[in-house]
């Protein structure tokens, strides 16, 4: 049979956590994702990698036990390596479903120290079955010491796990909870907005009787130039949309006075009739912050002259097709589906595109954003449906 060399417990342990946190500084420093992020998954990688060690040489050991043949260094790396490849892709199925959240969900600092926490108490158990010392935790044998670590790293693998399932969850929640938010506030602003577009017409249609009453009783060169500046203030509150939809034109006149006030060039070829079978809601939380994030990208751009959003809704081959286009900065990047965002507050980052998805989505539709060369693209593709459907 083939014995376990003598360890030196504390030499053997240091050891495995040096060499451990040297290989997690490349993921540290090199990965995309916020340091918080990186720390946690390495943690979790860490105790990940101490069960499959442990459980690995443990069956290697039994199988040697009673099988001598198996005391030999290829059968060793072969049967080591299957078991590491079993393990890792077992906890890859298991956590297949989440990789996309897993990609946009911030880690906390609480979060990330305590899973460095639950994983550090998780290692000290588990080193102290071959650390020597005279412990409820140790063992007389090898047997019992890799019994011991190997079912101390499982409850280990498992708590972190759950650990991980609570962030989920949460992340999840708190998602939801923003997007329904998001979508109410949008709506209050329609609701708003109409109040404010019937009383600006009320007043146009007024203003444009006195400018014509005034115009034709006075001759003064210095007052017709009153009047046409007059007349040139109000020309923001005559760009009404008429798309054919009412809601939507609601929607597009206020931002387009929003736009005007702001030296933003916005244009529409908008056909209304076409989403006439979206709920008012819908229409609402997907223009009102496809819009809004224009013109929030727009604005950061030193140039008013090239302030520029374009929008265009139509029917074609059976789809109803929306796409809305701005400049942008030119180093501008999608990662993950989501621009990358310069705003201190990464956390809520994205949860207007992640509305536009939702919303494409319930419509058996899709939502996906380009940025190339300072423009920054938005395409919504859902499958027309008629009026009454």
């Amino acid at each position: 049979m083939r014995q376990a060399a003598p360890l030196n417990g504390a030499a053997f342990n240091l050891a495995y956590v040096g060499i451990a946190l040297l290989t997690f500084v490349p993921f540290l420093c090199l990965c995309k994702t916020a340091l918080t992020n990186s720390a946690t998954y390495c943690a979790r990688a860490f105790i990940l990698g101490g069960f499959a060690a442990s459980l690995a040489w443990q069956l290697y050991l039994f199988q040697v036990d009673h099988y001598p043949a198996w005391d030999a260094q290829p059968i060793e790396v072969a049967f080591l390596l299957a078991m590491y490849g079993v393990i890792f892709v077992l906890m890859f199925l298991l956590e297949r479903r989440d990789r996309k959240q897993l990609a946009e969900m911030p880690v906390s600092a609480f979060s990330c120290g305590s899973t460095i926490l639950i994983a550090f108490i998780i290692y000290v158990l588990s080193s102290l079955s071959f650390s020597g010392l005279d412990t409820p935790f140790g063992g007389t044998t090898y047997a019992e010491a890799f019994n011991i670590r190997t079912i101390v790293y499982l409850g280990g693998v498992a708590i972190l796990y759950a650990h991980h399932l609570q962030l989920c969850e949460s992340y999840t929640t708190l998602e939801r909870n923003t997007l329904e938010s998001m979508l109410n506030t949008q709506y209050a602003n329609y609701l708003l907005n109409q109040e404010s577009v019937d009383m600006v017409n009320r007043k146009y249609h007024d203003l444009k009787h006195q400018i014509a009453i005034l115009r034709s009783e006075v001759d003064a060169t210095q007052r017709l130039d009153y009047l046409d500046r007059m007349e040139e203030e109000i020309q923001v509150y005559e760009t009404q949309s008429k798309t054919g939809n009412q809601f939507l034109d609601t929607i597009l006149t206020s931002k387009s006075v929003h736009c005007q006030r702001e030296h933003i060039q916005l244009t529409c070829v908008v056909d209304g009739a076409a989403l006439s079978f979206m709920d008012v809601m819908d229409l609402s939380a997907l223009f009102g912050n496809a819009l809004d994030n224009a013109m929030e990208a727009v604005l950061q751009l030193p140039d008013p002259e090239q302030r520029l959003i374009h929008l265009s809704v139509s029917r074609e081959k059976g789809f109803l097709r929306i796409r809305l286009e701005n400049r942008c900065r030119e180093d501008e990047t999608v990662t993950g589906g989501l621009p990358k965002t310069s705003k201190q507050d990464k956390r809520n980052h994205g949860f207007g595109l992640k509305s536009i998805c939702a919303i494409a989505e319930k419509y058996d539709g899709s939502a996906t954003v380009h940025a190339e060369g300072g423009w920054f693209e938005l395409r919504v593709l859902i499958p027309a449906r008629d009026v009454s459907g």
